[in-house]
């Protein structure tokens, strides 16, 4: 069992990352430092939406499986 916990928590730190790496910023480094006055809202749609809540999930699956692994 601790094993496979380990193997899981290996698994879902790296979809993760990817994750997190993968989504588009919004305005780059100029936004950063007070640029970026024209900016707009903008809703997530198809792939970029996908992957908010794919992050999301893999998230709450990371802390869960830490929580589990701290039992076993």
């Amino acid at each position: 069992m601790k094993t496979f916990l380990f193997v899981t928590q290996i698994v879902l730190s790296l979809l993760l990352s990817l994750t997190v790496l993968v989504q588009q910023r919004g305005g780059g480094l100029s936004e950063t430092f007070g640029g970026g006055g024209d900016t707009f809202h903008a809703t997530k749609r198809g792939a970029e939406k996908v992957l908010f809540y794919a992050t999301i999930i893999f998230s709450v699956l990371f802390v869960a499986n830490s929580v589990a692994f701290l039992f076993v």
